[in-house]
């Protein structure tokens, strides 16, 4: 399948897991829509390189996703400015880590907002276009913690389940329409969000660097070893394909046997 009359958007593409999607969609020829909160220097950077290497068209939303009206917005915006909208991979995500009776109200109404409640509105946003066309691709990038939970996480691990709820509808109400909507559960990955649990560990415990995060791996993550985020990418273009014309509504972990336990 060639995905040079695509259009991808993705939110959160400017580092970590979302870059890494970008990249990959880039690569098997999709035209981008990127987001990110990024200054003006930084996304022109990045979109400049995405763009000379893979020779794509991109566009840069710097769209605050916590709120409803902006992400659908941000939809309408990549229609007109980008052409069309064929895939869409909700990514956005923020963390904050504390007990429930010690929650600050604020981060969960935050975390809720981003990681799904953005899903939520840029979905129901894309969905007529799609329909119109006759082809759409879905895709939710949940986590482990959507399908299992850990201590201290409440919010997160509430907004991830919530995801694959969400996505389990959407399929539900897309099916036999040329769409699919399917959600990615990643265990642990290397991105700046882990990179400040592993170095709280350290302050924590009094120890290494090397020894937190094998502590960490080895904690969830039987394989102890990271995902890596081009491999998400590569997964996500897989999502796109004829291949997965049937694959919808599922919950897809790339997590070493985290969830497997």
């Amino acid at each position: 399948m060639t995905f040079t009359d695509k259009t991808a958007l993705v939110t959160g593409s400017t580092s970590g897991i979302g870059l890494a999607i970008a990249t990959e969609l880039a690569r098997a020829g999709c035209n981008l829509a990127l987001h990110g909160l990024e200054s003006a220097a930084d996304s022109r950077e990045i979109c400049d390189r995405i763009r000379d290497q893979f020779k794509v068209s991109i566009c840069y939303f710097d769209t605050d996703v916590a709120k409803g009206g902006a992400c659908r917005q941000m939809i309408e915006r990549v229609r007109t400015d980008c052409g069309s909208l064929d895939i869409l991979v909700n990514n956005a995500g923020i963390q904050h880590v504390a007990p429930v009776d010690q929650f600050p109200e604020e981060r969960w109404d935050a975390i809720l907002a981003v990681n799904l409640s953005a899903a939520f509105h840029c979905t129901a946003a894309a969905l007529p276009g799609m329909r119109g066309s006759g082809y759409g691709r879905i895709i939710n990038i949940a986590s482990a913690h959507g399908l299992v939970a850990s201590p201290n996480k409440s919010a997160y691990v509430a907004a991830k389940h919530g995801l694959i709820g969400l996505t389990k509808v959407t399929a539900l109400e897309t099916a036999g329409e040329g769409i699919t909507c399917n959600a990615v559960c990643p265990g642990w990955v290397l991105t700046p969000l882990v990179e400040k649990q592993i170095q709280a560990r350290t302050v924590r415990d009094g120890v290494s660097y090397e020894e937190a995060t094998k502590a960490l791996l080895f904690e969830k993550q039987p394989s102890g070893a990271f995902t890596k985020p081009a491999d998400i990418g590569s997964l996500v273009v897989f999502l796109c394909t004829e291949a997965a014309a049937n694959m919808t509504g599922a919950s897809l972990p790339i997590d070493g046997g985290w969830t497997a336990r």
